[in-house]
């Protein structure tokens, strides 16, 4: 970095117009990513990879946590989890969480719960769903390819929902 004296004769720190901005504009930092949980379970094999007259159906679960952990740093935990049926038969169960370490910079404190809830899962949902790809193909099925998450009308519906549960009854 460029010194530059100052009116005492002592250099001082010259910060360059670049930098200053960046260091002020609002920004999510990844500290970390990491598989929490992974589990794939084949019940039925080698008698559920056989191929079979009808599709089977397929429940797919979403859901989202954070914890704060230190000032502006938050853990994110992403769950999916999915289970392929056909008929009563369960033809696998697979489930991860899949975590991120996140430090949030010069975020204004009414939107630090949206960016955590919302942003944060964003970007860890691609690399969730190629392990639930990778682990469903490594169980003998062609990979599962999760489609995209709209984690905005997620948060949109937990927030109605907990909205609803905290309202008082009226009879």
């Amino acid at each position: 970095m460029a010194k530059q004296a100052s009116n005492g004769g002592e250099p001082a720190e010259e910060t360059k117009p670049a930098e200053a901005a960046a260091n002020q504009a609002p920004g999510i930092h990844v500290l970390g990513q990491y598989i929490k949980d992974l589990s794939f379970e084949n019940p039925g094999a080698p008698n559920s990879l056989r191929p079979a007259g009808s599709n089977p159906s397929l429940d797919v679960n979403v859901n989202v946590n954070a914890k704060p952990i230190g000032e502006n740093q938050f853990e994110v935990e992403l769950k999916l989890d999915a289970a392929a049926k056909r008929g009563e038969d369960t033809l696998f169960v697979t489930e991860v969480v899949y975590g991120g370490l996140f430090q949030l910079r010069n975020v204004p404190q009414e939107h630090v719960h949206q960016i955590v809830l919302i942003e944060c899962p964003r970007l860890l949902f691609p690399f969730a769903r190629q392990i639930l790809a990778d682990a469903t193909r490594q169980g003998g099925f062609p990979p599962l390819m999760i489609d995209p998450v709209d984690f905005a009308a997620l948060y949109r519906q937990r927030a109605q929902q907990s909205a609803e549960a905290e309202a008082p009854k009226t009879a």
